[in-house]
């Protein structure tokens, strides 16, 4: 593979005598990745069901690698039913390594398309609120469908630039993740065309944008808060020198140490002006230490933590539910705080808790789309059916993942269930594949009307 002259030299400088090892690894094949999705299945539970082979990825409780040259991980139904995300293995450390407690406000800040939060997410467990943002709009769509997927409703996902969110949410977040927009060069193994794109936009390009966003992350974190950085990119710039940006301008804040795995390499002190030692607890990932790609991670705390009352949560009031969600919901077995309910023309939202009426942020979703009011009758969302479990809801089909229905549902088509149900059951059905939701349907006389969402089918 051609590297940029420039590149070579500095991985000289940067490796030293490990230079010839990482030049070597450009000649090992791809690896590739899934990670569970822990909000739905156990890892356990998932080794026990995955249809194909699969081996741990040793330093991501959840995480494994997978022969994705033979194996069509996305054309499987479990993936429909969200159990597992694909993601390269690298990719799956930032989020991973961020310490998430139940109950925290969490901010992606550059999410989309959605592997690091899934994984926040799936790790507040219907806790809290995860805030996902992506700048573009196209991405951020992409972003949402992920989310929805995973069946994670305590959600608003945004398309916004990080200097307007931090006038609506100064020091509300007790976490916030940061997979910044980088040179790439982590990536150059895997995707050549990241070599072009590095040549057109190099570090000190990225160094500008990745030093705006962490400071305007930073006023957005409440004291005693987390940040995890990470980007794909070997650069010093990029790396310290972002970190090194942020510690000047808030001295508040302090590197923590990152949960330690034997293959992961210390950041570099050296290349940093203050030459600080602290700097060596961060976290380099070389793909020839590693059975992943490049990537670079720092954990920062803001100070100490206090109370703060900045952000305005919204306001309680008793809310008049319309009777037919009531009559909907009889039949799910949740504990439903009708005061989180949100109406706007005839879409239903269910509101994370205290999460602050804010108007004039560009938002693709606020909170779980419930579903529809229509005429005398309410039409449940697939984000919904993707948030229950199979014995949440009164009326369910559920089918092997061999049965050839699993595959006519998810491409759109009506199925005969005649043999799943008695024949005077009708009305709204959630269906699954072995006991985990797909979507819904409606049944009159033994047929299943199709009501997956279209934008989801599966496509040959």
């Amino acid at each position: 593979m051609n590297l940029p002259v420039a590149f070579v030299e500095k991985m000289k400088v940067l490796l030293g005598e490990e230079f010839d090892q990482y030049i070597k690894c450009y000649e090992e094949n791809r690896l590739y990745g899934l990670r569970v999705n822990t909000k739905k299945i156990s890892v356990e539970e998932f080794g026990k069901i995955c249809p194909f082979d699969i081996n741990p990825i040793p330093w991501i409780e959840n995480g494994f690698y997978y022969d994705g040259e033979t194996v069509q991980a996305s054309k499987h139904p479990y993936y429909f039913a969200g159990l597992y995300y694909l993601q390269e293995p690298s990719a799956m450390t930032p989020a991973n390594r961020l310490p998430i407690e139940p109950g925290d406000k969490v901010l992606d800040v550059c999410a989309a398309p959605g592997g690091k939060a899934t994984e926040l997410g799936a790790k507040l467990n219907g806790t809290g609120v995860l805030m996902a943002n992506d700048i573009s709009n196209s991405r951020a769509k992409g972003l949402l469908k992920n989310i929805e997927v995973f069946g994670i409703g305590n959600v608003l996902v945004l398309s916004e630039e990080p200097g307007k969110l931090e006038n609506y949410f100064p020091e509300y977040f007790d976490k916030i993740l940061i997979d910044a927009p980088c040179s790439g060069e982590g990536m150059f193994r895997k995707d050549k065309k990241m070599v072009k794109a590095w040549e057109e936009h190099g570090p000190e390009f990225f160094a500008k944008i990745q030093r705006s966003i962490i400071t305007q992350a930073a006023r957005m974190l409440k004291p005693g808060g987390m940040i995890l950085y990470s980007t794909c990119t070997f650069d010093p710039e990029e790396n310290e020198g972002t970190i090194e940006y942020l510690l000047e301008q808030y001295p508040e804040f302090v590197i923590k140490e990152i949960v330690p795995y034997e293959g992961f390499a210390k950041g570099k002190p050296e290349v940093t002006i203050s030459k600080d030692s602290s700097f060596s607890k961060t976290v380099r990932i070389w793909p020839h230490r590693m059975h992943g790609e490049g990537h670079y991670l720092a954990l920062l705390q803001k100070g100490e933590s206090k109370e703060t009352t900045n952000v305005r949560p919204s306001k309680e009031r008793a809310k008049k539910v319309p009777e037919e969600i009531l009559e909907f919901f009889s039949d799910i077995d949740w504990e439903m705080d009708w005061n989180r309910l949100e109406i706007y023309s005839e879409k239903v939202y269910y509101m994370p808790e205290g999460v602050p009426n804010v108007k004039g942020i560009r938002f693709l979703r606020t909170g779980l789309y419930l579903g529809d009011l229509k005429k005398n009758r309410f039409e449940p969302s697939q984000s919904l059916a993707m948030c229950l479990k199979q014995e949440e809801y009164k009326r369910c089909v559920s089918m092997k993942a061999e049965d050839e229905r699993i595959l006519k549902y998810l491409k759109g088509e009506t199925i005969d269930v005649d043999d799943l149900v008695s024949p005077k059951d009708k009305g709204w059905f959630l269906v699954l594949v072995d006991g985990y939701p797909l979507g819904w349907g409606k049944l009159a006389n033994g047929s299943l009307k199709n009501k997956y969402l279209p934008g989801w089918r599966w496509m040959s």
